[in-house]
């Protein structure tokens, strides 16, 4: 009799492990605590225990730096081609597919144009869903065409970098978008247009080593792993110990790479009150408090 009991309460613990939905909760990396997914979505993907940022989609980040309404997306369909017909232990056009069916986008970058507290600005975010942020030519592409957006339009231009550097998979083609990225975004400093590089969690290899590093100011979310090579291989090149926190936003602003660490949940704030030292061009919301 006692067995039988004893079954009935497996059963139900099972059926009650079966009936709860994948992905309801999710464990901060940072403190441990077992988390409401719903509820860290709504605080921007920011844990309410302990503040770590965790990594969050492309189109969050559109939708926390653009007013309502106003974001117009541009080069949208732009798909990359397999010029090497490369193949590792998959094919690259496979690998392409599979970034595609996962995150419903061609590639690794949104661009595109809105409001930013009543700014109007040019926006490219990464997507290290999208085979890690990696940039490729199209990805090269779309952010030198968002150049192009800023200066048809006369206005600041804002990337969101979230990368493991440059798509190796295209060869030599990927290591040209460094350079190409770069020749683009002099045209900005020429026309007197700003440049705000955001850097997020991570933003490594090639990524950093062009446009990420080059912003007239160069902020980065709390934690973000930023540098070019891996702190392994800085050591093993080295044979030296790194200091703690080596590569992280806070250690990089230290030492004078950074500009400032701007918490998520403050940067729609924080890259408007830059645009309006920039520009001399007040923000909605202070123009609306003015009145």
């Amino acid at each position: 009799m006692a067995k039988w009991f004893q079954r009935e309460k497996d059963n139900l613990q099972g059926a009650k492990k079966r009936d709860m939905p994948e992905g309801v909760w999710i464990k901060c990396p940072s403190c441990d605590n077992v988390l409401f997914s719903r509820k860290i979505e709504r605080n921007w993907h920011v844990c309410n225990e302990c503040g770590h940022h965790m990594r969050m989609p492309a189109p969050k980040y559109v939708q926390l730096l653009s007013d309502e309404g106003t974001w117009t997306e541009i080069d949208r369909d732009m798909k990359s081609l397999d010029p090497l017909g490369f193949k590792d232990s998959k094919r690259y056009v496979d690998r392409v597919a599979a970034g595609q069916k996962k995150t419903g986008r061609a590639d690794a970058v949104i661009t595109g144009s809105c409001e930013l507290h009543g700014h109007g600005v040019v926006i490219g975010v990464m997507d290290f869903q999208f085979l890690g942020g990696s940039v490729g030519s199209v990805v090269g592409e779309k952010i030198a065409r968002a150049v192009d957006k800023a200066l048809e339009l006369e206005q600041p231009l804002i990337l969101v970098s979230c990368s493991g550097g440059m798509r190796m998979q295209e060869g030599i083609i990927s290591l040209m978008q460094m350079a190409k990225t770069s020749a683009r975004l002099s045209r900005l400093g020429q026309a007197g247009l700003p440049y705000i590089s955001v850097l997020t969690d991570p933003t490594t290899g090639g990524t950093t080593a062009s446009f990420s590093m080059l912003g007239d100011v160069n902020i980065a979310e709390p934690g973000a792993l930023i540098g070019f090579a891996g702190p392994r291989v800085i050591k093993q090149t080295i044979g030296q110990d790194l200091p703690e926190g080596f590569q992280r936003s806070e250690f990089l602003m230290e030492t004078g790479f950074l500009d400032q660490v701007v918490p998520r949940l403050e940067l729609k704030d924080r890259i408007a009150e830059f645009i309006s030292w920039m520009t001399g061009e007040k923000t909605k919301k202070v123009a609306e408090q003015a009145e």
